[in-house]
C-alpha cells in the first residue's frame, strides 16, 4: 500500500515532468540523496534537441551511436520546401479528405507539423527491416563519408592500423545509418500523434531490439502498450540452418499512456465453456435465476460432485430455472466479479447433462469485444481473418497488380491494429509514412465501407524508380507512388462493388514535396542590389500556379490539407476560399480597392496576397486599413 506524501511537490520534480512530456527522450535516472533511483534530465542531449547543430561532447548515454546526435539535429532543421498539388494524378480532388504525398518523408512530416500536429490518432509504418536488402535508401543530411566514420568510432588505432575487421551487416555502421534514419523520423511522427494516439511498427528480428530502444527514448518507455507477434507465411523456408522463421512484430506505443480500450475479436456468443481444463478451481456462487438445466424442469437437484464439478448445496429448479443461488467449485474460467458483471448485462449460463459442464450464453455481444492477445495469429487469424504475405501477394494479384510490388503486408493485418485503437473513433485520421503498396488505404476504406465509418488516411512515400527489367516496369509503373496510387483506385473500385449500399471516401488528393515556391530574393533581399531587383519579375517561381501558393500558405498557417474550397472571379480577379473562410486568398496583380472589400466583408480568419497585388506601400497600408474597419480579427499577410 503506497504512504502518502505529506510534503509538496518538488518543483524539480514537476519541471522533469514537463521536460519529459515534451523531450521524453531526454530523461534518464540517477541516484538520489535516499539512495533511490530517481528521474533526472539528460542536459547534454537536450542542449542537442534545442540547438541547430552539433554540439561537442561524447555520445555517451545509455543507447547511442555514431550519428545520433546529427538525428536530431535534421530532425529538428527547418527546410524551404513545400507540397505541390497534383490535382491530375488525384480522385475527387474536390470532395476527397484522403492525402498521398510523393516524396522524402522526412521532408513531409515536417511540412504537416503545423497541420497535424497532435491530430493523428494511428500511424501504422513498415520500414525498411535493414536486412541489407532493402531497396529504401534515404541519403539524409546526417550521412558520414566512410573516412569521418572509421575517425569517429576509433577503427584505427594509433599506428594507423585497423582494430577489427570489417563485417558487412554486423559493421556498426550498418545499424548507425538505420537508426539515424528512423530516430530523425520518430520525432517528427511522435509531434503528430494525438494524446491518445498510437504508433504500430512492423519489424523483423533483425532490428526489433533496436526499434524498442530508439521507440522507448522517442515515445518513452512508460508509453511502450504491446508487442504484436504476427505469422507472416505459412510456408517458411525448409532449408533454414538454425530455425525456420514464420513471424514478425508489431511494436505499439502510446503518445501518453492511458485507458484505451483496445478491441480484438469480438466476445464469445452463445454455448461456450466455462470450463477450462488446467484452470485453478474456483468457488462461484451463481445468483438465482441465472442457471438454465435442460436435464430437468421442475425438482430438486441434490448437493454433490458432478463429474468435474462440486455443488456444495441442493438446487431447485423451476421451470428449467434455479430458484435459490447455487454454490459450485470447478477449474472456471471467470472470477467472482467477472460473473457478476456478466450476469448484470443478461448472460445466463446452461447445464444440459449430469456432468454439470456448465456453458454460458451472452445476450447483447454486438458492441462487446476481448481485449486482443498479442499473439495475432492465434487469436485473429481464426475470427478477424489476418493474413500472411501469402495472403497479400493474392490480394495484390486480385487487383490486377500481382508480382508488381515485393514484401507489402496483408491489408487485414493493418485493419485488424487498426480496429484496436479506431474502432470506436469512427473520424480518426490514419497515418503511413512509409506506404509502399499504400496496404494503410485499402485496410482503411474497407473498415468504412464496413461500418459507415469517416476514417482520413494520409500516406507519405519516396518515388523510388522501379527496376528496368521488373514486373513493375513492365506494366507501366516508374516509381513505386505510381504503383501505390494505382492500388487506391482499385482497392476503392473492388470495395464498392462488394459493398454497393455502403458509402465512403473512394478518392485522394495527392502532392508532392518540392523546394519553396519562392525565389531566393524572398529570404534574402538585403543580398540584392535594387538593379538586381528591379530586373526580377516576381519572388514567387515562375512556374508556380495560385493552387501551389494557396497550399504552402496553408501549411505554414497549420490548416489540413484535406478540407474543401473554390475558386470565384471578383471584377476579374481569382478570389480562392479555403473551407468557408478560413482562409481567402488572391494572388493577382493590381487588385483594385473593390475586391479587397468584397474579401474583407466575407470577414474571413485569415487573408493572403502577393506582395506584388499592391502598387507599393501606400496601397499596402490601405488594405490594412480596409480590414481594420470591414474585418478587424482577420489576419492579414503577404508572400
Amino acid at each position: 500500500m503506497d504512504k502518502m506524501r505529506m510534503e509538496t511537490i518538488s518543483g524539480t520534480d514537476r519541471n522533469i515532468a514537463m521536460i519529459e512530456e515534451y523531450f521524453p527522450n531526454c530523461i534518464t535516472e540517477t541516484m538520489g540523496a535516499n539512495g533511490r533511483i530517481k528521474k533526472a534530465v539528460n542536459f547534454e542531449l537536450l542542449k542537442q534537441m534545442l540547438s541547430e547543430v552539433v554540439l561537442d561532447g561524447d555520445e555517451s548515454y545509455e543507447f547511442s551511436w555514431v550519428g545520433k546526435k546529427a538525428a536530431v539535429v535534421e530532425a529538428n532543421q527547418s527546410i524551404r520546401k513545400t507540397l505541390r498539388p497534383c490535382a491530375e494524378k488525384s480522385v475527387s480532388w474536390d470532395t476527397t479528405e484522403n492525402i498521398y504525398i510523393e516524396g522524402d518523408n522526412l521532408d513531409a512530416l515536417k511540412l504537416l507539423q503545423e497541420s497535424y500536429l497532435g491530430a493523428i490518432k494511428m500511424i501504422y509504418i513498415d520500414p525498411p527491416y535493414n536486412t541489407g536488402s532493402d531497396s529504401f535508401v534515404y541519403p539524409d543530411d546526417y550521412s558520414m563519408d566512410k573516412a569521418e566514420y572509421e575517425e569517429e568510432i576509433g577503427l584505427y588505432d594509433e599506428d594507423g592500423n585497423k582494430k577489427f575487421r570489417e563485417n558487412n551487416n554486423s559493421n556498426p555502421r550498418f545499424h548507425s545509418d538505420w537508426l539515424s534514419m528512423m530516430y530523425s523520423r520518430l520525432m517528427l511522427a511522435r509531434n503528430l500523434l494525438a494524446d491518445d494516439g498510437v504508433i504500430f511498427i512492423s519489424i523483423d528480428e533483425n532490428e526489433v531490439d533496436n526499434m524498442q530502444k530508439l521507440c522507448n527514448e522517442v515515445f518513452g518507455e512508460q508509453n511502450y502498450a504491446a508487442t504484436f507477434i504476427w505469422t507472416k507465411t505459412s510456408t517458411p523456408p525448409a532449408l533454414s540452418y538454425k530455425c525456420r522463421k514464420t513471424v514478425e512484430y508489431v511494436l505499439a506505443y502510446e503518445k501518453k499512456l492511458g485507458t484505451l480500450k483496445y478491441f480484438g475479436a469480438p466476445l464469445d456468443g452463445g454455448d461456450v465453456p466455462l470450463l477450462n481444463t488446467g484452470n485453478p478451481k474456483k468457488k462461484l456462487l451463481f445468483p438465482a435465476g441465472s442457471v438454465h438445466f435442460n436435464i430437468m424442469q421442475n425438482g430438486t437437484i441434490g448437493a454433490g460432485l458432478k463429474d468435474k464439478v462440486q455443488v456444495h448445496n441442493d438446487i431447485r429448479v423451476v421451470n428449467g430455472v434455479n430458484e435459490n443461488p447455487i454454490e459450485m467449485t470447478g477449474e472456471f474460467k471467470w472470477e467472482q466479479a467477472t460473473l457478476d458483471k456478466e450476469v448484470q448485462q443478461g448472460t445466463y449460463f446452461l447445464i444440459k447433462t449430469d456432468k454439470f459442464s456448465i456453458r454460458f450464453q451472452r445476450m447483447n455481444t454486438g458492441d462487446s469485444y476481448k481485449t486482443p492477445t498479442n499473439f495475432l495469429n492465434i487469436e485473429l487469424n481464426k475470427d478477424s481473418g489476418v493474413g500472411t504475405n501469402e495472403s497479400a501477394v493474392k490480394e495484390m494479384a486480385e487487383l490486377g497488380l500481382g508480382k508488381c510490388f515485393d514484401y507489402t503486408k496483408p491489408y487485414s493485418l493493418i485493419q485488424t491494429v487498426a480496429n484496436m485503437v479506431c474502432k470506436n473513433d469512427k473520424d480518426a485520421i490514419v497515418m503511413d509514412f512509409f506506404s509502399g503498396s499504400a496496404t494503410t488505404a485499402q485496410a482503411i476504406m474497407q473498415m468504412n465501407a464496413e461500418d459507415g465509418g469517416h476514417r482520413r488516411f494520409i500516406l507519405i512515400q519516396l518515388p523510388e524508380e522501379t527496376d528496368p527489367s521488373s514486373n513493375a516496369r513492365k506494366s507501366g509503373f516508374a516509381n513505386i507512388c505510381e504503383i501505390g496510387e494505382e492500388r487506391i483506385r482499385r482497392a476503392a473500385k473492388k470495395i464498392s462493388t462488394e459493398n454497393p449500399t455502403s458509402q465512403f471516401d473512394k478518392g485522394f488528393r495527392v502532392f508532392a514535396v518540392d523546394e519553396t515556391n519562392m525565389n531566393e530574393v524572398y529570404y534574402s533581399p538585403a543580398e540584392y542590389s535594387q538593379d538586381l531587383l528591379s530586373m526580377l519579375e516576381s519572388n514567387v517561381k515562375s512556374d508556380r500556379t495560385d493552387l501551389d501558393l494557396l497550399f504552402g500558405c496553408l501549411l505554414e498557417w497549420g490548416l489540413p490539407l484535406s478540407m474543401p474550397y473554390c475558386s470565384d472571379k471578383i471584377e476579374g480577379c481569382t478570389v480562392h476560399n479555403y473551407n468557408d473562410g478560413d482562409l481567402i486568398a488572391c494572388f493577382d496583380e493590381n487588385i483594385p480597392d473593390s475586391v479587397i472589400k468584397a474579401i474583407a466583408k466575407q470577414q474571413p480568419l485569415r487573408a493572403v496576397f502577393r506582395d506584388s497585388s499592391f502598387a507599393g506601400s501606400p496601397s499596402k497600408i490601405n488594405v490594412g486599413e480596409i480590414f481594420k474597419l470591414m474585418a478587424p480579427d482577420t489576419t492579414v499577410k503577404v508572400i
